[in-house]
């Protein structure tokens, strides 16, 4: 009877062991999918900036920022409508002053080179904050800190090499160079082509490089701080005497608050952009499309990364229900935990590597040996950079 016991009970740790394996393989083939599906869309969502003229930039962010907005809303409900924290609008803020110099950034050294050197200068403001505790975040502790360390010191070094790529950028995609809204009258009553010109445009190519480079870096240091509001409301939900207390630990919770900054910034930038030209402002209107699909790649991307963050979260942190570990689960326990911190810091290097390819392959942006092979050496440097910070957590 006793034997027949212990069978009954083997036979049932069998089954919550297969249990344990499935559900965790599951959730980790989710948790990449998710990230590959986030790496596209981010590394894709600026395209229409190369395939259409936007001018200064200044209606096509606000139109992609209406777009993120609706799509927010549409998340917001799917998910019933978690608990809404105004000061998680602070980091939509953030974003939308780094996103109204995405357009000067792409036209002065393009879309490849651009998006790689805001990710990199985005990638060391999240490692910075978090392992240093900016921001009122808890520091981060890391077992191997040597490994830590050289993987930021290679992601700085990655950035300053990609100064050195030189890229041919077209300024104009094509005629429709005079916008809709703006007083296009000259002296002689005609339409003169200097209506459309902005600063961008007059400026010589080695000050349009040195200014598009700095705004590069200053974009990604606001993009890489833009998830400090959230990641604070997340690490105060347990302080008792914290008005946070008992918030929400999952990110999906606060794209809406976030998302709802963006698009209020965004149109207080507009309005104030629309003083300054004296209510005649440049409005392009074969923007308005792709601006809204630029919006709505950048929305999916968001709730498609934070997406596989849960998902990859819940494979670590799974039950263990069994003291004898097989290898099947500490190899998924340990992949997604390397995983996860590729997702949280490292997933800008993916999606930059995705913009390089359109900017060299699809926009010939990158021409000549030398150009290529610099290129090839800094993305590979930030990689191994990437690489070391992920270990290093684990």
């Amino acid at each position: 009877m006793a034997g027949g016991q212990a069978d009954e009970n083997a036979a049932a740790g069998k089954r919550e062991t297969f249990n344990f394996n499935s559900t965790n393989m599951t959730h980790f083939a989710y948790g990449i999918a998710a990230n590959v599906v986030a790496v596209l869309l981010y590394g894709s969502n600026v395209v229409p900036v190369k395939r259409i003229e936007t001018g200064d930039g200044m209606f096509f962010q606000w139109v992609n920022c209406a777009a993120i907005w609706v799509v927010s809303m549409v998340g917001d409900l799917m998910l019933q409508s978690p608990r809404f924290y105004p000061f998680a609008m602070l980091g939509g803020v953030i974003w939308a002053t780094g996103n109204i110099t995405v357009v000067p950034i792409v036209k002065a050294i393009g879309l490849g080179l651009g998006i790689l050197i805001w990710g990199s200068s985005s990638l060391l403001m999240g490692w910075a904050s978090s392992r240093f505790g900016w921001f009122g975040i808890a520091a981060q502790d890391v077992s191997r800190p040597i490994l830590n360390y050289c993987g930021a010191g290679l992601c700085l070094l990655s950035g300053l090499i990609f100064f050195f790529v030189k890229t041919d950028v077209e300024l104009h995609p094509n005629s429709e160079s005079i916008p809709l809204l703006i007083d296009r009258r000259t002296n002689s009553g005609s339409f003169g082509p200097s209506s459309s010109e902005f600063w961008i445009d007059i400026i010589g190519p080695k000050t349009r490089r040195f200014i598009g480079c700095l705004l590069a870096v200053v974009s990604g240091l606001l993009y890489g701080s833009s998830f400090a509001p959230i990641l604070y409301i997340k690490s105060h939900s347990s302080c008792h005497d914290s008005m946070f207390h008992g918030a929400s630990v999952y990110d999906l919770d606060y794209v809406y608050a976030q998302c709802s900054g963006i698009f209020v910034a965004s149109t207080v930038y507009f309005a104030i952009y629309c003083a300054a030209m004296n209510n005649r402002p440049r409005i392009y209107s074969r923007a308005i499309l792709p601006g809204l699909l630029s919006g709505l790649m950048w929305a999916l991307a968001t709730y498609c990364w934070f997406l596989a963050n849960n998902y990859l979260s819940a494979v670590i942190s799974f039950p263990i229900v069994t003291a004898d570990l097989t290898w099947l689960q500490w190899l998924s326990s340990n992949l997604s935990e390397l995983f996860l911190q590729i997702s949280n810091k490292q997933i800008v290097q993916g999606y930059g590597l995705v913009a390089a390819l359109w900017g060299s392959l699809v926009f010939k942006e990158i021409r000549g040996p030398a150009n290529c092979f610099i290129f090839f050496l800094a993305s590979c440097v930030v990689l191994t950079g990437s690489l070391l910070t992920a270990i290093s957590k684990l």
